[in-house]
């Protein structure tokens, strides 16, 4: 007898095959972020293509908040977006990207925690506009951008042969921890110095206000873009904060597995330039975004290889 499905039975839902789902993750990546994407290319193939699925989980989570559709976004929303998280991690996708980020979590042994962080972070940006003290902001810092680098750790590896020498077995290799949150950290505040003018007319200043006073420049002169030698000092002053993170991260690149060192100098340096660009601005952040050319970008990537063989 012809056996018909029961009307109330769910049919699992049906995705894109996996190197789709891949494609996809580089092409959005590709375009959002060129600098980032550029470093990626410069990786196994494996390891990159893990690195792209994160790098848009990692978007889709911030443009719940920044997106177009940021202003219907509640705490409700991010409490839903957890729970698919939940979902990612019992190998359960419910859309096509999902799909490269299920199976890198099958791949690479990463933990949810710096995923839970991250959506910490968001909560943060929907209650919040301003941060009285640098203090507040490193922690906003940490779970935004702080997180990616220990999301990107595990899947560059460590460096299997540091401790083969007979002297150093019994002390094993100590995870890069503190540097790939640095990392994450000077990337972060790289993209808040450069998009201060952006983050102004959506009424936000991710500056610390204490900073402001410091340099007895006001919310209001921000908001007025005012470019003056007490910007240009307080500009300075967050800069060499960012760059302090730079120096914290380089030292751990060398701890990491061969195949992924060129690819993260790369990307420091790449990220790092956009705070010269920034100074040869002049300070504008209002009227001009800062950005690495090309031509430059590709100049940097045999320095970049230098730094990574000598790690």
């Amino acid at each position: 007898m012809l056996q018909l499905t029961h009307p109330s039975t769910k049919l699992a839902p049906k995705f894109v095959p996996l190197q789709e789902s891949y494609e996809r993750c580089r092409e959005i990546t590709a375009e959002f972020s060129k600098t980032f994407y550029m470093g990626t290319l410069l990786m196994p193939e494996e390891k990159r293509r893990a690195i792209w699925a994160i790098y848009v989980w990692c978007r889709r989570t911030d443009e719940l908040v920044d997106g177009p559709q940021a202003k219907f976004t509640t705490s409700s929303t991010l409490d839903h977006w957890e729970r698919q998280l939940e979902s990612l991690f019992a190998g359960k996708p419910k859309d096509d990207l999902d799909v490269a980020m299920v199976d890198t979590l099958e791949r690479y042994d990463l933990d949810i925690q710096p995923f839970r962080d991250m959506i910490s972070g968001q909560r943060m940006d929907l209650v919040r506009d301003r941060y009285d003290t640098f203090e507040e902001l490193k922690l906003y810092c940490y779970r935004v951008a702080g997180t990616v680098g220990l999301m990107s750790t595990v899947v560059m590896g460590m460096d299997d042969d540091i401790n083969t020498a007979p002297w150093m077995q019994k002390n094993p290799a100590v995870v890069p921890i503190k540097e790939a949150v640095s990392l994450g950290m000077a990337n972060q505040l790289t993209n808040i110095l450069r998009d201060v003018g952006e983050d102004a007319q959506r009424g936000r200043i991710y500056l610390p206000l204490e900073d402001l006073a410091l340099f007895d420049y006001t919310e209001e002169d921000l908001f007025n873009s005012v470019i003056d030698d007490r910007w240009r000092a307080l500009m300075r002053f967050q800069i060499q904060r960012a760059l302090k993170y730079y120096q914290e991260a380089e030292a751990g690149i060398g701890r990491l597995h061969p195949d992924a060192r060129w690819p993260v100098w790369t990307a420091l340096m790449l990220y790092r330039k956009i705070l010269d660009v920034i100074v040869e601005n002049d300070y504008d952040v209002f009227n001009r975004r800062a950005f690495v050319p090309k031509a430059r970008k590709i100049l940097c990537l045999p320095q970049a290889l230098i730094r990574a063989r000598m790690s």
